[in-house]
C-alpha cells in the first residue's frame, strides 16, 4: 500500500495503487452529471417532449460511454507501469547472464 515515505523516494511508483481511486471518482463524476443531465432531461420534456426524451437517451448513453472510457484510461495508465516493471525485470535479468 502506499506509504507517505514514498512521495519522497523514486524506488517505486505511486500511480498504480491510487489509480484505483481516481477511478472510482471519475465514475462517481460521472453519475453525478448523468443525473443532472436526466433531470435536466426530464424537466426539458415539460416545453418539448421529443426534445426531452432525446436528451434523456443522450445522457444514459453518455453515462456508459463515460464509464466505458474511465476504465479504458485507468487501465492504460495501469498497463504503461506495467510495461514498465516487465521492461526492469527483463533488464536485471540480461545484466546477470553470461558476457562475452
Amino acid at each position: 500500500m502506499f506509504q507517505i515515505k514514498d512521495l519522497f523516494q523514486w524506488d517505486r511508483f505511486i500511480t498504480p495503487t491510487i489509480i484505483k481511486s481516481f477511478y472510482w471518482l471519475v465514475i462517481a463524476l460521472i453519475i453525478l452529471f448523468g443525473i443532472s443531465g436526466i433531470f435536466a432531461g426530464l424537466i426539458h420534456m415539460a416545453i418539448s417532449p421529443f426534445g426531452g426524451l432525446i436528451m434523456v437517451l443522450s445522457t444514459l448513453v453518455s453515462i456508459l460511454v463515460g464509464v466505458i472510457f474511465a476504465r479504458i484510461g485507468a487501465e492504460f495508465v495501469l498497463i504503461i507501469f506495467r510495461i514498465n516493471e516487465h521492461l526492469g525485470a527483463i533488464r536485471e535479468q540480461g545484466d546477470h547472464g553470461p558476457q562475452y
